[in-house]
């Protein structure tokens, strides 16, 4: 993975530091098992011919399971020119706006994702979709032919409707009580289980709300 971040980002490392955003995913997938095949063999991607294989570090069932496969202290391959600074969450379905459409799984991906904004004091604006990578101001990358690449998932139309979804978990101060699930790799330490954090604060909740209209639209 460090010769994959200097041949993209000019840093030779495999550890991800002070992350800074995080990019929802779509696995195009009914189940979980696939996925954690596909990820489990790192042999080089369809798409761009390139080792390590792809990678996340959570994936989330349509039950609303969370499974963490990677430690949130490595980087991961799953979206060009962020994958330096971004944790990266996978959501089982065939399009967003399926998960969209999926109650548990959507509770838990929004539970998940306010801890690790907690965690790591990750902006909501920073919370974008797949399809939204090339719009973030962390976005960079060496190699000029993949500077414009980007996918379809998590289109910023979704992405609007998921970020008021955190607001609003925010205000009620409640979440969806489910943990982690080890599937590779053991469980980060301090998730936070049947809360989410100290966010529940009304402070806090006009804080987010605020950076809601902060997010571009276009």
């Amino acid at each position: 993975m460090a010769a994959y971040a200097e041949r993209h980002y000019g840093l030779r490392t495999h550890v991800l530091e002070h992350p800074r955003v995080i990019v929802e995913h779509v696995t195009v997938s009914r189940t979980f098992h696939p996925v954690f095949s596909e990820f489990a063999r790192d042999v080089p991607d369809r798409e761009l011919h390139e080792l390590p294989g792809l990678c996340s570090h959570f994936v989330i069932d349509t039950d609303g399971t969370i499974y963490q496969l990677v430690p949130l202290c490595l980087v991961c391959r799953h979206t060009v020119g962020l994958n330096y600074t971004a944790i990266r969450i996978e959501h089982v379905g065939l399009s967003d706006r399926e998960i969209m459409h999926t109650p548990k799984e959507l509770a838990a991906s929004v539970a998940l994702t306010l801890w690790l904004m907690q965690r790591f004091d990750i902006q909501l604006r920073n919370v974008i979709g797949h399809n939204e990578s090339l719009t973030s101001p962390f976005h960079r990358e060496l190699v000029w032919r993949l500077r414009c690449q980007t996918h379809g998932d998590w289109i910023r139309a979704d992405m609007n409707i998921y970020r008021r979804r955190l607001v609003a978990l925010v205000v009620g101060g409640s979440s969806s009580g489910l943990s982690p699930r080890p599937a590779r790799a053991p469980a980060e330490r301090g998730w936070p289980g049947s809360r989410v954090g100290r966010w529940s604060t009304s402070t806090e909740a006009v804080k987010l709300a605020a950076e809601v209209d902060k997010v571009p639209t276009f």
